[in-house]
């Protein structure tokens, strides 16, 4: 899979941009500030759909603006694909459209179209930080790989927000409505837990993998997930019917906390350097190298399910590693087409690649 063109209107600080990057390694250099990362948030768009870096997705049109748009064509194993996000600016709140091929297609349509893994600054928090995020890496990937998983996390979130404030209205909930509410969060629950433990067991296995390639003496990386309720995950109809067990059992005490408190809303993914957990006894370094064992993992994972290498994006993350450890992820990285690599100076690789430097919003290439 390779971009092999980009073309930004009123996106951030780039007011007009066409850029046509080259095959394999591409890196791009620049102080801060200059549109780096705004250029790999924009190429990520074109298959996620969204912003890696915001919520507030009005932030990425252009100051006194109304409009702001993404425009590329990618080469997929065996065709060709042209994709656009437009971000249309309504007051303070923001709305986005998307075509493919030229045609108007649904979020849903869209996303997907082109397969993308990001590695930013902030997925160093994927140790540490709170579940929340270990959650959203599942179901990043997840949502891109197949349609029918994001259309089910879409209807078990609607469901889950309906049954959240039926919980929080009024002083007797309707426990009869609680009861279909959990019918259908268990159908739709089994299925987005099964697909999360099955790619979670060859993130696994890739992790370990590079981790050891990296470092053969150390105590080996395990990837764990862990469902909420802690079940087991052998099929489909033996989860569905665990998992609405668990949701009535759980009643009494969601009406007495006003939440829903079972559910894969509630999921974990937890890492380890042998039996230690990381987020408690990991030290900074074995913390980042847990995460991009990670990340390789994820590359090799989406390669090996969907048949197309996805386009990696490295945002401000190689130029903290020295020049050894450098070469050693992008060398795990294993048969990568297209990779997008910021930094503040061109790192120092033995790999061949196509260099370029941004300053205020312009692209010059200058290798």
């Amino acid at each position: 899979m390779i971009v092999r063109s980009v073309t930004l209107g009123s996106f951030r600080n780039y007011a007009a941009l066409e850029f046509a990057p080259s095959a394999g390694l591409n890196i791009i250099v620049g102080r801060n500030a200059q549109g780096k990362s705004n250029l790999l948030e924009a190429i990520a768009m074109l298959g996620t759909g969204k912003s890696f870096r915001t919520g507030r997705e009005a932030e990425l049109v252009q100051r006194g603006q109304s409009v702001a748009f993404v425009n590329g064509m990618a080469e997929l194993a065996r065709s060709r694909i042209t994709l656009a996000c437009r971000v249309i600016l309504q007051g303070n709140a923001a709305r986005k459209s998307y075509t493919v091929d030229g045609a108007p297609v649904r979020y849903a349509k869209f996303l997907g179209s082109i397969k993308v893994v990001t590695f930013v600054p902030a997925d160093l928090l994927l140790v540490s930080g709170p579940p929340s995020l270990r959650r959203a890496m599942l179901n990043i990937t997840l949502s891109q790989e197949r349609a029918t998983y994001y259309a089910d996390l879409a209807r078990y979130t609607k469901q889950l927000a309906q049954k959240s404030a039926h919980l929080r209205a009024g002083e007797q909930p309707d426990r009869e409505l609680l009861a279909a509410y959990n019918v259908v969060l268990a159908d739709l629950g089994a299925r987005l837990m099964l697909a999360r433990a099955r790619y979670v067991l060859q993130l696994a296995q890739a992790a370990a993998a590079a981790h050891r390639h990296w470092l053969p003496t150390s105590p080996p990386l395990t990837v764990g997930y862990r469902p909420n309720p802690a079940i087991e995950v052998p099929d489909e109809a033996t989860l569905r019917g665990d998992l609405h067990a668990a949701l009535e059992a759980a009643l009494p005490r969601e009406l007495l906390r006003r939440q829903c408190l079972v559910g894969p809303h509630r999921d974990d993914v937890e890492l380890a350097l042998g039996a230690q957990p990381l987020a408690q006894f990991g030290s900074q370094g074995q913390q980042r190298t847990a995460v991009l064992a990670l990340k390789a993992a994820e590359y090799a994972v989406v390669r090996e399910r969907t048949g197309e290498a996805p386009v990696l994006l490295l945002d401000d993350v190689l130029s903290e590693l020295d020049a050894e450890r450098q070469e050693a992820f992008l060398g795990s990285v294993e048969g990568y087409e297209q990779a997008f690599v910021t930094a503040t100076a061109v790192p120092g690789l033995k790999v061949g690649s196509a260099q370029y430097v941004v300053e205020a919003a312009r692209l010059s290439r200058i290798r």
